[in-house]
């Protein structure tokens, strides 16, 4: 029930004593608000992590082609390791394990791109139909790369979102011909992507790349996507690529510098790892902040119920109980606790939405939030803590018999 004389005298209190309480408060509310925005911190490393590694498939592997540093089976070292389509059309068909799979010649040139009288340079990457599964790019209109487009040497192209504002403006670019660097290729399809620059570039089909630029059967990068299998069954399987391409190409199976091959099951396992450990740290951190202010707290509640001795012997000399004296000690405390703690956590949710509404997110940094499950239990539980700092002290007092109590000055 609602007793307005407790509150009265516990509000008479407060104003009588506002340094000592400011204190009190204070230490609380900096505890909560650190240990919101050192949660907030490690969740947004965690989401900047899994955003540059969702631009692509996480579940890939990357193969390319090196030079062998290594005498094995009666060859020299120094020689290069020429990836080839048929190394693709094997590891797509051929190979258990692998759920997508597709192949880069001359993925990384800028090239010089004209429609009407608009001209942009832009990235040309050539690539299998599966490419986009592995990009992550979304397709706005038309189509990505087929079979057909692939084996037909078709003269095709998939634009990027600025490659279409830039060349087309407000025209619909599908069907249309545009000159790439001195060859024509008919637009099939735009397609916009999340990574970093990747929406900067046009498709065409890898077959029609080796052909306009002379490339053979040459193949620059593999890339491949182990379905559902986990991270030591993607080892497995890295294991066996490399093996039966050393076993091709005549090299050893050690020589790393022979062979790239970059595990992404493993190098995701191990950054998430990492972050996890970075957000154990820093809710530790967090704690300990908490426990300085709940430590704050008993100590000033240890003051405070010294200092009110006499008074508290003054009210048992006229009838209090002690369940009384103990009660009003105790609803001071959490009041107080309480409200700082809802200030600390105001003030830390308040920023992190700040620091969001301000875009101030970079590329390993994204979208900071609270886990409330474990911000408001950090609340309660200073609460709780700010109850027990008042109750054992009010306790002792309590027991005090009157006329020891009015001794006290």
């Amino acid at each position: 029930m609602f007793d307005s004389d407790k509150w009265q005298e516990i509000f008479a209190t407060i104003k009588k004593n506002r340094l000592r309480t400011f204190l009190t408060a204070f230490s609380v509310a900096w505890g909560i608000f650190i240990l919101i925005i050192l949660l907030a911190a490690g969740q947004g490393l965690k989401n900047g992590a899994s955003a540059e590694f969702g631009n692509d498939a996480v579940n890939s592997i990357w193969i390319d082609g090196g030079q062998t540093s290594m005498a094995y089976d009666g060859y020299k070292p120094g020689r290069t390791i020429q990836l080839t389509s048929e190394d693709y059309w094997t590891l797509k068909n051929r190979t258990p394990g692998i759920d997508r799979a597709t192949a880069v010649y001359r993925g990384w040139e800028t090239k010089m791109l004209s429609y009407k009288k608009e001209h942009a340079g832009f990235t040309v990457r050539s690539c299998a139909p599966d490419h986009n599964l592995l990009e992550r790019a979304k397709i706005r209109s038309g189509r990505f790369i087929n079979d057909n487009d692939f084996k037909e040497f078709r003269k095709v192209c998939v634009i990027g979102v600025p490659v279409q504002e830039a060349l087309f403006k407000d025209e619909d670019p599908i069907g249309k011909l545009i000159d790439v660097a001195g060859t024509t290729y008919k637009v099939i399809g735009v397609f916009t992507d999340t990574g970093r620059g990747d929406n900067e570039r046009i498709y065409i089909p890898l077959s029609t790349a080796q052909r306009v630029y002379n490339g053979r059967n040459h193949v620059n990068v593999l890339w491949v996507s182990t379905g559902t299998l986990n991270v030591a069954q993607s080892e497995v399987l890295s294991k066996k690529i490399r093996n039966d391409l050393a076993r091709k190409y005549h090299f050893n199976p050690d020589d790393e510098n022979a062979l790239g091959l970059y595990n992404n099951n493993v190098e995701y396992k191990r950054v998430m790892g990492m972050l996890d450990g970075i957000k154990l740290f820093v809710l530790i951190i967090g704690i300990f902040t908490l426990i300085a202010g709940i430590v704050g707290v008993s100590n000033i509640m240890m003051i405070v119920v010294k200092e009110r001795t006499m008074e508290i012997g003054v009210r048992k000399a006229l009838g209090a109980t002690p369940f009384s004296i103990i009660a009003l000690i105790i609803q001071e405390s959490v009041f107080i606790t309480s409200l700082a703690g809802y200030i600390g956590f105001m003030a830390g949710f308040g920023l992190v939405e700040a620091l969001k509404a301000l875009g101030l997110e970079g590329a390993f940094f994204k979208n900071p939030e609270i886990d409330l499950s474990i911000a408001l239990g950090a609340v309660a539980l200073i609460v709780l803590a700010g109850a027990l700092a008042g109750f054992f002290p009010a306790l002792k007092a309590a027991r005090v018999q009157p006329v020891d109590a009015l001794k006290e000055q």
